[in-house]
């Protein structure tokens, strides 16, 4: 499948790069099962709808979502890249049976467990299409406030700053459309993400 995706890679960037594309395709062309005298005159890669597998699509994009769904409720408990936790996860039982395996490895669980409903803890949650997500650890609950409290003084602070330049005319008017909008983007990012932090302080009895 390597051999046989590069192979068509090269073709498709023939037109780009004919050099390279040219060298490495006389050194696996016969590997890919391919003839001919130069790339130049291979066919070029035609799109086959037949082969698109509208089922495996919809399970990978479940199983991507369900990874990075994951992995923010890792990044949101500063776990290290090392630490193996469980999690238990609510949904389709059969869903996460098949997704599991690649979640382990993926997103460096020690196990996943199907679960009919989350137990009602103060740890954090997340939503991934019909799936309910939480990491099988104990929080600290006081070192968990005080790491919040801190995040969203800070978070409150770039958005202050972020805000004050926004509101200064000679900024606005002066700048690239294009800085004043990535400005905007990130004022937008931290109040967004201000409002996340309240709530999970708010969950925690902060």
């Amino acid at each position: 499948t390597l051999v046989r995706v590069l192979e068509a890679a090269l073709r498709l960037a023939h037109p780009l790069i004919p050099f390279i594309t040219e060298e490495l395709w006389h050194s696996i062309k016969a590997l890919a099962g391919k003839e001919g005298d130069s790339i130049c005159v291979a066919p070029f890669p035609l799109a086959q709808a037949e082969k698109i597998d509208a089922a495996a699509e919809k399970e990978i994009t479940l199983v991507k979502s369900l990874i990075d769904a994951t992995r923010n409720l890792r990044g949101e408990m500063k776990l290290s890249p090392g630490e193996k936790v469980a999690l238990l996860a609510e949904g389709d039982a059969a869903a996460i049976a098949r997704c599991a395996p690649y979640m382990m490895a993926l997103a460096r669980l020690s196990e996943v467990r199907a679960v009919a409903a989350l137990p009602s803890t103060q740890a954090p949650t997340v939503v991934a299409g019909n799936f309910r997500l939480m990491l099988d650890i104990k929080i600290d609950i006081e070192a968990e406030r005080v790491r919040i409290a801190k995040e969203i003084a800070r978070i409150g602070g770039e958005f202050a700053k972020a805000n004050a330049k926004l509101g200064n005319q000679s900024f606005v008017a002066r700048a690239p459309e294009v800085v004043v909008a990535q400005e905007q983007e990130r004022l937008a990012g931290f109040a967004a993400t201000l409002i996340k932090l309240t709530d999970q302080l708010k969950g925690l009895g902060g």
